[in-house]
């Protein structure tokens, strides 16, 4: 059956059936093969897409502004200091004019109800460029990636996400794990698993595509994995729990003697980025004056073989620019 995904929102992958996201993935090849041919298809010319930002980003903003300007279309960019949604404005009057000047509204922030809101009262498209719970065009880069690097389809895939489980990150890579069948473990401290409602509602959906969702504190379940996948301990608005959630993460750092006990010398490591792998920057540099480090990977992994966290980084361009052709 031909899929067609014209006039859709793209919120969660869990609104998408297996199908729906293989071709989103297969035409995130095609618009990377052909950008790299110098082939240009303009294909959004003439339509207008705005980027609302209640948190900042670099791969995601530029992502979208890229990839939105390979295909001919405008883009306005509008963060928290210059937009009136949800303090002079409600959320559902700013939809509706957002609606009538744009073809397609991104939102990264923090409530998933906003992109929710944003997609049942602005009558056009709406791409959720993170929230709190979900971050799926970033797990539409890693799927991508996965396929470039790990020689074995997608439902015989292993990936083990590293740290805080119950973050986005780690929920989103359950949807996206469970919607295409693969065996997907969470592996950090017990006080951050996943909430039940999160693994009940996955674990329905991979009694339908044959998918495995694991949650675990033993480093046996790091055997046999394909991807390592870690993410930041500390998010923005967390800074005051940082000593506690780094006594807490420390054992799970990704390290070297971590991927050498997945037992396969082919697994590899990725991360949504930024990452703190270093010293070198002012957030990981003032912890350590304050006795912490707050590293959830080694420099030694981050640079190593194993590490493909740059043509993840490109990729969310790709996978961004197929979800806006497709569903405009």
């Amino acid at each position: 059956m031909p899929v067609n995904l014209k006039g859709r929102s793209f919120l969660t992958l869990m609104d998408f059936t297996p199908e729906e996201i293989r071709y989103l993935l297969d035409l995130s090849r095609d618009l990377k093969a052909k950008k790299r041919a110098g082939i240009k298809n303009n294909v959004l010319e003439g339509k207008n897409i705005v980027l609302l930002f209640e948190k900042a980003s670099t791969r995601t903003r530029c992502a979208f502004e890229v990839g939105a300007l390979d295909e001919g279309a405008h883009v306005t960019f509008l963060d928290s200091n210059s937009s009136q949604m949800g303090k002079k404005e409600s959320l559902e009057d700013s939809a509706r004019v957002l609606g009538r000047y744009y073809d397609g509204i991104e939102y990264r922030g923090f409530d998933q109800r906003v992109v929710e809101d944003l997609a049942k009262f602005s009558g056009v498209p709406v791409w959720n460029g993170l929230t709190d719970v979900d971050h799926p065009t970033q797990i539409l880069a890693d799927l991508l990636t996965i396929e470039e690097h790990v020689p074995k389809p997608l439902n015989k895939t292993k990936v083990v996400f590293v740290g805080d489980t119950r973050n986005n990150m780690s929920y989103a890579w359950m949807y996206g794990c469970a919607k295409m069948g693969m065996h997907f473990v969470a592996y950090g401290p017990k006080e951050l698993w996943p909430d039940k409602d999160i693994l009940e509602r996955v674990n329905e959906v991979a009694k339908q595509t044959g998918a495995i969702i694991e949650v675990s504190d033993n480093k046996e379940s790091l055997k046999d994995a394909d991807v390592i996948y870690t993410d930041v301990w500390v998010s923005m608005g967390e800074e005051d729990q940082m000593e506690a959630r780094v006594k807490l993460l420390s054992p799970f750092r990704v390290d070297m003697d971590m991927l050498k006990g997945t037992e396969n010398n082919g697994v590899i490591f990725m991360h949504c980025l930024p990452a703190f792998h270093d010293f070198e920057t002012k957030v990981a540099a003032q912890a350590k004056e304050n006795g912490l480090d707050v590293r959830e990977v080694t420099d030694e992994v981050f640079r190593s073989r194993h590490s493909v966290v740059f043509d993840e980084a490109e990729n969310r361009m790709h996978t961004i620019k197929a979800v806006m052709v497709a569903t405009l």
